[in-house]
């Protein structure tokens, strides 16, 4: 297993390297420049001053080749520097230690929730077949997937405050146990629990038409214990693998669902940096994320031969 996981993270430094390429290629030839935009939203005529602005572009090695200033990038980062914010002059490593908490506990909430909401719904559709209960389980999970986060949210925070208007708009953040979190937390499962409900209902399907579900059928065996101890098991190999894959969606929601409401997390800071041309904490959450991704990536691929044994004989003869 050690040598599984060193193999993978020896895989993934080329990936992340071609994704932080890419990242600062478009940060570096795109219309904005963050020296002229601090200098815009300076009082009076110091917009106007190019000897000021060429000045700091030197002193942050912003008027260095392409490649050059990839390559001071990359060394820094080795040496654990995510340098300091263009807009603010914060460290960069600072901003994102105060973000990544919030961000963090919301997506580990929303995977929770949506194993627990979504993987139940799918097995009783999956059991009531072609009914009004499945066609009202699936209907409901296509119509959650066709609802982007970003139109989710506002609507839901429209509707809380017209039906209940003594309601105090859940806007902030106040921890996990903060009932404001209920609302974004909804918002961004939306989508999460739409798949896994569908990928759920699928595996469910096909492994009803197993030998040893009919046999423990044949047997009288309660109908209850049938998909808890025949059925759930090998199910869940590939809705774990599904899991690990819904977080690409759940990093994407957060930007949306943390504006929406107010949450001070990655998302937030996302968009921020985006309006100031923030190079440098651009990169940092887009180094994040990805790790994010191949680390849930990492975990589905150590989860899948606990729970599926002729995956790990596979991997073993290979």
């Amino acid at each position: 297993m050690l040598r599984y996981v060193a193999t993978r993270f020896a895989i993934w430094i080329p990936s992340v390297l071609l994704v932080m390429l890419a990242v600062y290629a478009l940060v570096f030839y795109g219309a904005g420049d963050p020296i002229k935009l601090i200098f815009l939203r300076a009082p009076g005529d110091v917009a106007y001053n190019p000897q000021r602005i060429e000045a700091i572009r030197e002193s942050a090695g912003l008027n260095k080749p392409f490649i050059e200033q990839f390559a001071y990038y990359v060394w820094n980062l080795a040496q654990g520097k995510f340098g300091n914010s263009l807009s603010s002059g914060r460290s960069v490593w600072a901003l994102v230690k105060a973000a990544a908490p919030v961000s963090f506990q919301l997506a580990l909430c929303s995977v929770i929730l949506t194993a627990l909401v979504a993987i139940p719904l799918g097995m009783i559709a999956a059991l009531n077949q072609n009914t009004r209960i499945d066609y009202t389980i699936l209907g409901s999970a296509l119509f959650l997937w066709a609802i982007p986060a970003y139109v989710a949210g506002p609507l839901l925070m429209v509707a809380l405050i017209v039906l209940l208007p003594g309601v105090r708009v859940p806007y902030g953040w106040g921890g996990i146990f903060d009932v404001r979190i209920l609302l974004p937390l909804i918002v961004l499962s939306f989508q999460p629990i739409a798949l896994i409900v569908r990928q759920t209902r699928a595996a469910v399907i096909e492994v009803l038409s197993e030998d040893f579900v009919r046999t423990a059928r044949a047997k009288g065996v309660p109908e209850i214990m049938v998909a808890l101890r025949h059925i759930l098991r090998p199910v869940l190999t590939p809705v774990v693998t599904q899991l690990g894959l819904i977080m690409i969606t759940i990093v994407n929601g957060a930007i949306f669902v943390e504006l929406v409401f107010g949450l001070p997390g990655l998302g937030r800071l996302t968009v921020q940096a985006l309006i100031n041309s923030d190079y440098p904490v651009i990169l940092a959450i887009t180094l994040i994320g990805s790790f994010l991704v191949m680390i849930s990536n990492l975990l589905v691929d150590i989860l899948y031969p606990l729970l599926d044994p002729r995956a790990n004989a596979s991997r073993r003869r290979s």
